[in-house]
């Protein structure tokens, strides 16, 4: 469906819209994409949203972040909310008209989000509520490797050419640089899912989503 996406005019304007639980979210989960269509799309524009950011460190990581994947978009708005982090369940009430008001101020025509399958609660949380929000515009859910070792069967592939997945790995490893000291958090870890999903989509690199509901017209 992304595949068909991009077949409208490279002139036609896009209404991307990128949720995140946390700072870091969106950029692991479809940085890569971000990139691609911001630069294949003149008139691109992005919301990014990130619902949860626990410290000033934290905050500013989450500013830099969209400032560096977002550098091609026509025009952009962020938002860093400040929902505590690990507790998005407890706060459902809050995030509900997070998204609400959300609803009232945007029309995407894409939206990326958190996997539905996610086993991190905050991540699940997002999901769920995009899925209750937003009925007019093609969902495509996002992964993120972790301890969990909840990675599935994705249906949905961005090839990226090398120089925007290397683009994406610099980003990611120069900005959160409060990450470094997780195990999980390295080079090797961005480039080798990038590459297995390439592998799966018959490509070098890509970014892979699950799209569970589609309308062609």
């Amino acid at each position: 469906m992304l595949e068909l996406l991009l077949h409208r005019d490279t002139d036609a304007a896009l209404k991307i819209l990128c949720l995140g639980a946390h700072s870091d979210d969106i950029e692991i989960g479809c940085g890569g994409t971000v990139l691609h269509l911001t630069r294949r799309y003149r008139r691109a524009s992005v919301d990014w949203v990130v619902f949860s950011s626990d410290s000033d460190r934290r905050r500013q990581e989450a500013l830099a972040g969209a400032d560096a994947f977002l550098a091609a978009a026509s025009t952009h708005t962020v938002a860093i909310e400040d929902f505590r982090d690990g507790f998005f369940p407890a706060a459902f009430a809050a995030l509900k008209q997070a998204f609400e008001t959300l609803r009232a101020r945007v029309t995407p025509d894409v939206i990326f989000t958190h996997y539905r399958h996610d086993l991190h609660q905050d991540h699940k949380m997002i999901s769920d509520l995009t899925w209750q929000t937003f009925r007019n515009a093609l969902l495509l859910e996002y992964e993120i490797p972790k301890w969990d070792g909840d990675l599935g069967s994705p249906n949905c592939y961005m090839p990226l050419p090398d120089d925007l997945a290397e683009q994406k790995i610099r980003c990611l490893c120069d900005t959160f640089q409060s990450q470094s000291a997780k195990q999980w958090f390295t080079a090797e870890t961005f480039r080798g899912l990038m590459r297995l999903r390439g592998v799966e989509s018959q490509t070098r690199f890509a970014e892979a989503f699950y799209a569970r509901k589609l309308t062609i017209g």
